[in-house]
């Protein structure tokens, strides 16, 4: 079967699963949303035979390529049948050569209907780069810290409003307690492509809600078109009462362990200064959260409203930190935008 360009590739159909056949490392640095690592070599064979091109020659890699696959051929079949039993796979490399092409013929002799990608995951992660600068209609949420913007987000997408929610993939909440009770955050590359994907399945005909963001979100970043786009884009800047954000954060950290509490202080003590840094740590032995959390803030809406200067944005006033509240009074005014 010939290869296919991406656009064709990534619009498959659903049940036909895409096998990523580079090495398990190249797999975890990054890959295509959704495919299935299928190893044609370990790590270690994938070394051994890029030394060996690099110092014998390519005829020799090539033939301990063979060696390590011929042994693999009944078990990668008797594997590609589990992963798809109706025999239609879309495959592909790093760059659409040797290894996708031995498991293609591979597989078709063993009755599969193959896709290839043409030029491999090299054009997909060169296609990912792209999207990423391409401009897209954007609603941006705002906020001092504890002010509910992540809920007020998914209160949106669950009123069906295009939502985009950088700090889900990301898979942290942006401040130094932002990796509390998360999940470890993704690659740098995983995270560009997750996130192309998320902008791919969003529609282009409304404006996408998306929260206010420094360019770094843990221990990854925005692109720099993208992040400018969020800086240009219309600003609603959701304002809720010191006392409320207080109350609602010292919830939230107070079901975490205290460890983690003080590991994240320490993190931010240069900035926080020496007396406040030891209040803080002092408020999370006493259990007193909100002390905790109000210490915290005089940081963090300082480096926010600073971030502010030289911005335009429209004010949104609320009493309460109740999402679906919230989430109907910044609808309502973007609509006068």
């Amino acid at each position: 079967m010939p290869r296919i360009p991406l656009s064709d590739f990534l619009q498959g159909a659903a049940e036909v699963p895409i096998l990523d056949v580079r090495a398990p490392v190249e797999y975890a640095h990054g890959h295509i949303p959704g495919a299935v690592s299928f190893p044609l070599f370990s790590d270690e064979e994938r070394a051994r035979i890029g030394t060996t091109y690099k110092q014998i020659s390519q005829d020799r890699a090539v033939l301990l390529g063979l060696d390590f696959f011929g042994p693999k051929m009944s078990h990668l079949v008797k594997l590609a049948q589990k992963v798809a039993p109706h025999k239609q796979v879309r495959v592909h490399c790093w760059r659409g050569g040797m290894r996708s092409g031995a498991v293609q013929w591979l597989l078709e002799l063993a009755g599969f209907q193959v896709q290839l990608l043409d030029k491999g995951y090299k054009e997909y992660r060169r296609g990912v780069l792209v999207s990423l600068e391409q401009p897209r209609p954007l609603w941006v949420l705002g906020g001092l810290t504890g002010s509910g913007k992540t809920d007020v987000l998914h209160q949106l997408a669950a009123q069906g409003q295009p939502v985009l929610d950088l700090e889900g993939l990301a898979n942290h909440k942006g401040s130094a307690f932002g990796s509390l009770g998360q999940p470890e955050q993704p690659t740098q590359e995983q995270f560009e492509n997750n996130l192309a994907a998320a902008l791919e399945a969003l529609s282009v005909a409304a404006s996408a809600w998306v929260e206010d963001e420094s360019r770094t979100i843990g221990a990854v970043h925005l692109s720099g078109g993208f992040y400018e786009q969020i800086r240009q884009a219309p600003l609603l800047l959701l304002e809720i009462p010191r006392e409320v954000r207080v109350q609602k954060l010292a919830e939230e950290y107070g079901r975490h362990d205290p460890a983690a509490l003080a590991a994240s202080i320490l993190r931010i003590r240069k900035r926080l200064g020496g007396l406040a840094t030891r209040e803080a740590l002092a408020a999370i032995g006493d259990d007193d959260m909100p002390k905790m959390v109000s210490l915290v803030l005089d940081y963090y809406d300082r480096t926010y409203l600073h971030g502010l200067e030289g911005r335009s944005f429209v004010r949104v006033s609320s009493s309460t930190a109740d999402p679906a509240e919230n989430a109907a009074l910044v609808r309502r005014a973007a609509q006068t935008l």
